[in-house]
């Protein structure tokens, strides 16, 4: 298949986006609990909150399809991305229209405004929102997505009931990419999934979108290309200077090997988040110097955010890491 028509189809992570609650992965007592509300059919105002690519969205979507029907649930549902629309104004014209608006629905049903992003609207959004909630409370239900649930205004978080998803596990994040590969006949190695998984860190959107850029891109899921796509490192490589660094005591070796990745353009955060990662798992080092291990690379973690991403910085992270072993 050409590239040209790669690009005219849906991209894979809203083709296979779940659209019932039993095809979403992970997270599964919160999901058991959304299957409840569903059978009982009273949903209450709600926030989810937890990290990016987890499907905290998509399970507000398919509790809604589930609850409407394929029919009502265009009509009954309004999503607005916080991020974008996170105004008073919104509050005020946006959704009191839609709450407003006369939709007959089975009885015990309700109309349900999903609002992304939450945590980005401004307080004063947030605040016009106590009093619609409250009024069309009869009719409307308002469900709240959002990284960090602390950012929604506590009598906003009273009035709902909270519930937080969790990381995805590697192996969940496998089992839906082994299923999308298989559907859309992607050639790959063991070695492209492993490398498409371990920079997802549990971000199911992150590793699918990686799995079709990594396709159209080069046509093979193998582990270069997917850091070729994800503009890392790749891990072996760190791998090899730590191990310089700690079995062999060997700087000059462990320069060698990142000088070829500074000159490669890769930045000192790309490098010092990768070294965290790897320094995790890295064989044959006993826990107490792990830990010296990535404290040390926590500190310098710390100079390159605050600004300090220099050559150097790492070059006194690779010798100290000799210095622990």
């Amino acid at each position: 298949m050409s590239n040209y028509a790669l690009s005219l189809e849906l991209p894979w992570v809203e083709k296979y986006r779940p659209h019932k609650l039993d095809d979403i992965v992970g997270n599964e007592e919160t999901i058991e609990r959304l299957k409840l509300i569903v059978q009982d059919g009273n949903v209450p105002h709600m926030i989810i909150s937890g990290l990016p690519g987890i499907g905290k969205t998509t399970s507000i979507h398919c509790l809604a399809y589930e609850l409407l029907g394929p029919e009502l649930y265009q009509q009954a549902t309004l999503e607005l991305n916080a991020s974008d629309e996170r105004g008073i104004d919104v509050v005020r014209n946006k959704v009191k229209q839609f709450a407003q608006t006369k939709i007959s629905l089975p009885p015990g049903r309700h109309k349900i405004i999903i609002l992304d992003e939450a945590d980005s609207m401004t307080p004063g959004a947030q605040q016009a929102l106590r009093r619609t909630m409250e009024i069309y409370s009869n009719t409307t239900r308002f469900a709240f997505a959002c990284n960090q649930s602390l950012k929604i205004i506590e009598p906003l978080q009273s009035r709902c009931a909270i519930l937080r998803y969790n990381k995805l596990a590697d192996d969940q994040v496998l089992a839906r990419l082994l299923e999308i590969t298989e559907a859309e006949k992607v050639q790959y190695n063991s070695e492209g999934l492993q490398a498409l998984v371990f920079t997802a860190e549990g971000d199911m959107r992150q590793a699918i979108n990686n799995l079709q850029s990594t396709v159209s891109g080069f046509g093979f899921v193998n582990d270069v290309n997917v850091f070729k796509i994800v503009d890392q490192p790749h891990p072996l490589v760190i791998k090899k200077i730590l191990l310089s660094c700690t079995n062999a005591k060997n700087i000059d070796e462990a320069i060698d090997l990142l000088d070829t990745l500074w000159n490669k353009g890769y930045s000192a955060i790309d490098i010092v988040t990768l070294t965290f990662k790897v320094a995790k798992t890295l064989p044959g080092i006993n826990e107490s110097k792990r830990l010296d291990m990535i404290k040390e690379i926590g500190f310098v973690h710390m100079r390159v955010l605050e600004g300090v991403s220099t050559y150097l910085q790492l070059c006194g992270l690779f010798a100290k890491i000799c210095d622990l072993a």
